[in-house]
C-alpha cells in the first residue's frame, strides 16, 4: 500500500503507526486561515470536512496514482463559536475559560483521494464535557503544557494531562486524537490496502 498523510500532525502519525499502517507523511501546504475565512458560512462539521478534503485534494494533485489521507480536526462551543489554535499563552487561557464548565463539540474529518479526486469521506462529533476550572488549576494546567499544546485545538492534548480537563467524553478517543481512525481503517481493509 501507499499512504500519504497529508499532515505532519504528532497525534495522527502516531494512531497510524501504532495501528500498523505504513505510510509516509507530508506537509499539504494549505492556508488554513485563507480557508477558514473563505469558508466562514459552513458549519463547523462541513468546515473539517472541507479542510481535510482540502488537504487531501491538494497532496494528491501532486502525487497520481497515491491514496492521500487529509484530516482535520475543530472545536465548536455549543453558540457554534469556533476555537481556532491558540495564538499564545494567554489566549489558550481564554479559551480554557470559555470552555470551563461546559459542552463543546470537536468534530474530526478524514478524507481520502486519489488522483486529485477525494473517494472517501467520514466525519464524527466527540461531545467534550470540560468540568469547571478555577484560575489556580488553569494557570498550573498551562505552566506544565505550555507550548507543547500551542498547536491543538481546545488547548488539551487527551493522551495526557488534557484528559484532566474533562468530566466526561462521548465519542471516540481517536476522534478526539484527531482522526476517525477507526473509519479509515475499515475503508482501507474495503478498499484491499489491508487485509480483512
Amino acid at each position: 500500500m501507499s499512504l500519504i498523510l497529508a499532515s505532519q500532525s504528532a497525534s495522527r502519525r502516531a494512531m497510524l503507526t501504532a495501528a500498523g499502517v505504513a505510510f509516509d507523511a507530508t506537509f499539504a501546504g494549505v492556508d488554513e486561515d485563507a480557508a477558514k475565512a473563505a469558508l466562514r458560512d459552513l458549519s463547523p462539521r462541513d468546515l473539517a470536512d472541507a479542510l481535510a478534503e482540502l488537504k487531501a485534494l491538494k497532496v494528491s494533485a501532486r502525487m497520481p496514482g497515491q491514496l492521500v489521507l487529509g484530516s482535520d480536526s475543530l472545536v465548536a462551543l455549543e453558540d457554534g463559536t469556533i476555537l481556532d489554535k491558540p495564538t499564545d499563552r494567554d489566549d489558550a487561557a481564554a479559551h480554557l475559560r470559555l470552555m470551563s464548565g461546559k459542552r463543546h463539540d470537536l468534530w474530526s474529518a478524514a478524507v481520502i483521494a486519489e488522483n486529485g479526486q477525494a473517494i472517501w469521506r467520514h466525519v464524527e462529533r466527540a461531545k467534550m464535557h470540560v468540568r469547571p476550572l478555577s484560575e489556580a488549576f488553569i494557570e498550573t494546567y498551562l505552566e506544565a503544557e505550555w507550548p507543547a499544546i500551542a498547536g491543538c485545538v481546545g488547548c488539551y492534548r487527551i493522551e495526557g494531562p488534557g484528559a484532566q480537563l474533562f468530566a466526561r467524553i462521548e465519542g471516540s478517543q481517536f476522534t478526539v486524537l484527531g482522526m476517525p481512525l477507526l473509519n479509515v481503517l475499515d475503508f482501507l481493509r474495503v478498499r484491499g490496502e489491508l487485509p480483512a
